[in-house]
């Protein structure tokens, strides 16, 4: 039995990667999913194509996670198009790397990351707290780099992360009397288009995990799944780990 029948939920930066990973698994639970995607047209509707498939319904919603207007749109047209929402997960994240010395030139760069991991956080959160049903699910995407960088030029990614699982935290604590949940998924080294397994710093990453390899995509959505899910009732405030054991 899908445990996530008759939800609707809404992932931002949901086209690819760990992203389309939480629609596609949302929905062989059962849920109706809209998700926000940027330029990958293509990508969305071959996304909502293959869901819809399956059987449940979605819907690719373009916007820009940095403009807050825009995840308000998202949220409100996820409501008009599927009379409610259940689970919010808030996934789009840019990664920018670089040394102390490169930070005035890459300054807008920063910006922008900042504008997307974190901000876009309380945007999506604020806009979901008037439409979201009583007993809802809202699950941040962080990374492990909030608790341990592990290597240099990570900073600014690393603050950002760390943000978002203060933002988990404290919006627990927020909603916790209209019975929602808000809790951080960390991951580790994942094996996607942005960060692939066989890339620059594999060999390094695996080596820092108990496990010796990257994890899955579908492996961070499972825990997302199970977190928006009826067992994870008593689970909020939360940070998991999902990272091969890079903190144990």
């Amino acid at each position: 039995m899908s445990t996530l029948n008759g939800k609707v939920a809404l992932v931002t930066g949901g086209s690819r990667g760990i992203g389309a990973a939480i629609v596609k698994k949302l929905a062989q639970e059962g849920a109706n999913v809209a998700f926000t995607y940027i330029s990958s047209a293509d990508k969305a509707n071959a996304l909502v194509a293959q869901v819809e498939k399956n059987g449940t319904k979605a819907l690719a919603i373009q916007a820009d996670n940095a403009d807050p207007k825009a995840i308000n749109d998202a949220v409100n047209k996820t409501v008009s198009t599927f009379g409610k929402l259940d689970i919010l997960v808030n996934n789009a994240a840019v990664f920018i790397a670089g040394s102390l010395d490169q930070a005035d030139e890459m300054a807008d760069q920063y910006n922008r990351q900042s504008d997307i991991n974190i901000r876009a956080i309380p945007a999506a959160v604020r806009a979901a707290s008037k439409v979201i049903s009583d007993g809802g699910r809202i699950i941040i995407i962080g990374s492990v780099v909030a608790s341990a960088v592990g290597l240099p030029t990570l900073t600014e990614y690393a603050a950002t992360k760390a943000a978002a699982g203060a933002y988990g935290r404290g919006y627990a604590w927020d909603l916790g009397h209209r019975n929602i949940t808000v809790n951080t998924v960390h991951p580790g080294p994942i094996n996607t288009d942005m960060n692939p397994d066989e890339g620059e710093f594999a060999d390094i990453l695996k080596a820092k995990t108990a496990l010796k390899r990257y994890g899955t995509a579908e492996e961070v959505a499972g825990v997302v799944s199970f977190l928006a899910g009826p067992d994870a009732g008593y689970i909020t405030g939360a940070s998991i780990n999902v990272d091969g054991g890079i903190l144990a």
